[in-house]
C-alpha cells in the first residue's frame, strides 16, 4: 500500500501535460521508478484513473513515530490528489507556518473559534501525543538501568573485596615492616582507581562501537538515516564519572576493611 503525502506547498515543475509526482526513495526502490517515469495512478489494483510523470525522488526526513511503519510514500499536488481521490476540497491534516513571535496555543484557540469540522493544535503538543510510546520505552530503559548500576555496584564491590582477601598476606607484611595504615589505604585505593579507569576506557570503546553496530543495521533494516543509537559527551562523562565513584567507594570500603584487622590475624595467626 501506497501511503499518500499531502504537502500543499510542493512544487513539482514538469513540461508534460500529466501531472507530475514526487516519490520517496524508498517507494522508488520498491518501483524500480526514476526520474521521467510514467506511472499509472489507481485507488485499486488493475483500475487505472490517470497517470503521472515522475518529476522528483525525495529523502523524506527522519522521523521516530513513522520509521517502522515502512509505509511508500507518494507527494501530488493539492488538485492533482482531489481529482485522483474523487473527493474535492477534503483533506485530513494539513499545516499552518506562523510568523516569528506568533504565540502557537493562542493561534490554535483563535483557529478552533472559527468554524466547525477541525481542531487546530500546536505542533509541540502533537509531537507529545505520538511519543507516548517512546517516552514508556524511555521510563522502561531507565529502570534497567538503576537496577543494572545497582548489581554492578554490588558485584563491584564483591570483586574488590575478594581482590583485597588475596592481599592479606601482603598487608600483614606491610604492617609488621612499619608501614602505615595510611599508606596501605592509599596505595589499594589507587590500585582501584586505575582499574576503574581502565574498565571505564574499555566500557567506552566497547559502546562506541556498538552504538555504530545497531545504527549501521537498524539503518540498512529500515532503509532510513535516523540515529537508534547517539553516544554523547555528557552520556560518556557520566559513565566514566560513575565507574570511577563506584570504583573509589568499593576500592576505600575494601581497603578501610583490611587497613582495620589486626596484622596476626591477616597472617592467619590471629
Amino acid at each position: 500500500m501506497i501511503a499518500v503525502t499531502l504537502l500543499a506547498a510542493l512544487a513539482l515543475v514538469t513540461g508534460d501535460s500529466l501531472p507530475g509526482i514526487a516519490l520517496e526513495r524508498r517507494t522508488a526502490a520498491t518501483l524500480d521508478a526514476r526520474v521521467g517515469d510514467t506511472l499509472d495512478l489507481a485507488l485499486e489494483p488493475g483500475a487505472v484513473v490517470r497517470r503521472a510523470i515522475v518529476s522528483a525522488i525525495y529523502e523524506p526526513t527522519t522521523d521516530p513515530s513513522t520509521v517502522t511503519r515502512r509505509d511508500l510514500a507518494v507527494r501530488f499536488h493539492l488538485p492533482d490528489l482531489s481529482a485522483l481521490l474523487g473527493a474535492p476540497d477534503r483533506v485530513d491534516r494539513f499545516g499552518v507556518a506562523l510568523q516569528p513571535g506568533a504565540d502557537p496555543l493562542a493561534t490554535a484557540a483563535a483557529l478552533n473559534q472559527v468554524a466547525f469540522g477541525y481542531r487546530a493544535a500546536p505542533s509541540a503538543q502533537i509531537a507529545s501525543e505520538s511519543s507516548q510510546t517512546f517516552r514508556v520505552v524511555s521510563r522502561f530503559h531507565a529502570a534497567i538501568a538503576v537496577i543494572s548500576v545497582i548489581a554492578s555496584a554490588i558485584f563491584l564491590l564483591c570483586i574488590m573485596l575478594l581482590k583485597v582477601e588475596e592481599r592479606r598476606r601482603d598487608a600483614a607484611v606491610m604492617r609488621f615492616t612499619g608501614v602505615r595504615r595510611r599508606t596501605i589505604f592509599g596505595a589499594l585505593l589507587l590500585e582501584a582507581v586505575l582499574v576503574a579507569s581502565l574498565g571505564s576506557i574499555i566500557g567506552v570503546v566497547l559502546a562506541v562501537a556498538a552504538g555504530a553496530v545497531t545504527n549501521s543495521y537498524y539503518q540498512q533494516f529500515f532503509a532510513t538515516r535516523l540515529i537508534f543509537s547517539q553516544i554523547t559527551f555528557g552520556i560518556i562523562r557520566f559513565s566514566v564519572l560513575l565507574s570511577l565513584g563506584l570504583g573509589l567507594g568499593a576500592g576505600a570500603l575494601a581497603a578501610w576493611r583490611l587497613v582495620r584487622t589486626n596484622p596476626m590475624i591477616l597472617w592467619g595467626r590471629g
